[in-house]
């Protein structure tokens, strides 16, 4: 899965809190209010690399994403311990308390999750 440039993230996770939209919606939600072309140009390479379809009304076109938030999540999440943690879980969790981002409850909650699944 090809990974998504910042603004095309910026749009996906507005295609998936709209679930289907016009560019015009889109850029209402948008930090920033880009231009509408620029989003319009955006979503059309997005459709191009497979993330985004559209339903036509006219000239118009309707917006929405073919890959959903958690695939999207798992692919990138995947890709990133592959790359970054050389395929190792035990990696990123060391890594993420290291730079204190995760607590000693929270890795016990991680742990009875673990359990649970056996």
């Amino acid at each position: 899965m090809e990974k998504l440039t910042n603004k095309e993230e910026e749009i996906m996770h507005a295609l998936w809190k709209l679930e289907k939209a016009f560019v015009k919606e889109i850029v209402q939600i948008l930090p920033e209010n880009p231009h509408y072309n620029t989003v319009s140009t955006t979503i059309r390479k997005m459709e191009d690399k497979g993330f985004v379809n559209h339903i036509a009304y006219g000239k118009t076109h309707q917006y929405y994403p073919v890959i959903s938030k958690e695939e999207y999540r798992k692919g990138f999440m995947n890709k990133t311990i592959d790359n970054y943690f050389e395929n190792s879980y035990k990696n990123v969790v060391s890594f993420f308390a290291k730079e204190e981002k995760i607590s000693v409850e929270e890795l016990k909650e991680i742990i009875k999750i673990i359990e649970n699944k056996k």
